[in-house]
This record gives structure tokens, C-alpha cells and sequence, in this order.
């Protein structure tokens, strides 16, 4: 049992981690490519959209995690699930604090209502995003250490 719980674990937090990578380095890009200010527009849809998903895998892969350090206590490599957990509630926290004001923000937004700063609050935005990736990578390899 405790082997099919490492196993999805894994999965869930690795498609997760590759959900945000592509978000930073793939969208992101290709949003800030798009004719004139159109992007604006496209990162607002990403928003209302992975804005309902992601709260709900980030709480999800933060309580497999808790769950795979409780149920594997005795096991080797539980202090790299404990602290691929703790990397996990920070980015919860992260993007609490840091992304999820400035992504509500950006969902209402319109090309007649967009504040004068709206482009350096994006910047801010990915800035953000990009530690939190990080974050969220340091996590994945430790939780695939913890297999081994």
C-alpha cells in the first residue's frame, strides 16, 4: 500500500511541477509574443482557469505528501518526504502571499480598466513564479530521492 501512495504521490506533485514549468517557460513566452497587448489578455484567461485548478492540486499533492510522511515513518527516506513537504507548504504560502493577489487582479482586468502598471505587476508576477518553480522542483527531487 505504502508503495502505491509513494508512487502517486510522485505522479501527481511531477505533473504538477510540470504544469508550472510550462507555465514559465513555455506560455509565458508565448504570451509575451502575442501582437500589442493581447497577452495581457491571455495570461487573465490562464488565470481564471489554472486559478480554479491549482488550488486544489497544490492542497491535494501538499496532503499525499503528509500522508506518505506519516504512513512511511518508519521507512528510509522520510526526512526527504518531510521536507519535500515543507517546500510544499511554502509554495502554498508563496503563492497565497506573493501570486494569487496578483492573479485575481490580473483576471479582471480589460484593455479599458488595466491599471497603468499592469506590466510591471506581470513581471512581478513571473518573478514570483519562477522561485516558486524552483521551489516546487526542489520538492519533486526530493520526493523521487525518497524512492530510492
Amino acid at each position: 500500500m505504502i508503495n502505491a501512495l509513494e508512487v502517486v504521490t510522485t505522479v501527481v506533485v511531477g505533473v504538477m511541477v510540470g504544469v508550472e514549468f510550462s507555465v514559465a517557460f513555455v506560455m509565458n513566452p508565448i504570451l509575451k509574443a502575442l501582437p500589442e497587448d493581447s497577452g495581457q489578455l491571455g495570461h487573465a484567461h490562464g488565470g481564471r482557469m489554472l486559478g480554479a485548478v491549482m488550488p486544489v492540486w497544490y492542497i491535494g499533492s501538499l496532503v499525499l505528501v503528509a500522508v506518505w510522511a506519516i504512513a512511511g515513518w518508519d521507512h528510509h527516506g522520510t526526512g526527504l518526504v518531510v521536507t519535500a513537504g515543507a517546500l510544499l507548504l511554502l509554495s502554498v504560502v508563496m503563492s497565497l502571499l506573493l501570486l494569487v493577489p496578483i492573479n485575481n487582479r490580473n483576471k479582471t482586468w480589460t484593455p479599458e480598466n488595466r491599471p497603468e502598471d499592469w506590466k510591471k505587476q506581470l513581471h512581478s508576477w513571473e518573478r514570483f513564479h519562477y522561485v516558486r518553480v524552483a521551489v516546487l522542483i526542489a520538492a519533486f527531487t526530493l520526493l523521487v530521492a525518497a524512492l530510492v
